[in-house]
């Protein structure tokens, strides 16, 4: 009997999103700091939105790469003990 084989928390799309959202808030911020002169009120609500994406995409990049290397780690050992039971022990003793 084979154990149940262990499956990544992460699609690769939800991947591409998070590191897609974490790029995109800090190009959408460096973009308003480069058009910023003087700043409106409208202006700083679009900072402040802008921040909370970058935060936002910050954390869950963070949380997507920590999973992603802990989900290689899992996989690699259930390699490992997959080609353990599939080696052949050879149990004579001279």
């Amino acid at each position: 009997m084979f154990p149940t084989k262990y499956r990544r928390r992460n699609t690769v799309a939800f991947t591409v999103l998070a590191y897609f959202t974490f790029v995109a808030g800090v190009v959408m911020f460096s973009i308003g700091l480069y058009n910023a002169e003087n700043l409106q009120l409208n202006e700083k609500g679009y900072y402040i939105a802008v921040m909370i994406l970058v935060a936002v995409g910050a954390i869950l990049t963070q949380k997507v790469t920590r999973d992603n290397a802990e989900d290689d780690d899992i996989l690699a050992e259930q390699e490992r003990h997959l080609n353990n039971l599939r080696t052949p022990v050879n149990s004579k003793e001279s």
